[in-house]
């Protein structure tokens, strides 16, 4: 957002991120962001909220944030070679207006060897990131083939399509 010169403050939102028993992977990130504003809109008053959460999805799993270096490697294994979605719900309000949208990029990994995936674990520590993976590190640069759809999107937030939303909806 600092990119696209925003102002803005960040607030975490303490809530639950467990998403209901059967629902699709692709309708998660907008549930929690929709939760994730709720929790802020009690603290902050008349300003714009926007609320943002991002999962990986390959063959309708959710690839979550990895647990230790293991999982880290297990989960960029089941990655190399395959193409994955990243989806990721904003969900943004100001008052009684909110809109909520999910935006979904493909993105398609070249294999990787065991020693790639190996470096880029022990060197970037990837435990806070969906997917066990940053696109914009190392292991985007070496490792992704192609992506359809927003780049931003893979690091978390669709930033084009909430400014769009921002001039259009928010102005006052």
């Amino acid at each position: 957002m600092e990119a696209a010169e925003l102002s803005f403050d960040i607030i975490i939102a303490d809530v639950d991120e467990t998403n209901p028993e059967g629902m699709h992977g692709s309708l998660v990130p907008e549930y929690l962001a929709k939760k994730k504003a709720a929790a802020i809109e009690e603290r902050v008053h008349d300003a714009i909220i926007i609320a943002a959460d991002t999962v990986v999805l390959l063959d309708d799993e959710i690839l979550g944030k990895p647990t230790d270096e293991a999982d880290a490697i297990n989960i960029l294994s089941k990655l190399s070679g395959r193409k994955h979605e990243v989806v990721t719900g904003v969900c943004m309000q100001q008052g009684d207006k909110q809109i909520c949208f999910s935006t979904t990029t493909e993105v398609y990994f070249r294999t990787l060897t065991l020693d790639q995936i190996k470096h880029y674990v022990a060197a970037y520590k990837p435990y806070d990131k969906a997917g066990a993976y940053a696109i914009q590190e190392w292991i985007g640069m070496i490792g992704i083939e192609k992506i359809n759809g927003d780049y931003y999107n893979v690091m978390g937030l669709p930033i084009g399509e909430v400014v769009q939303i921002l001039n259009r909806d928010f102005q006052n």
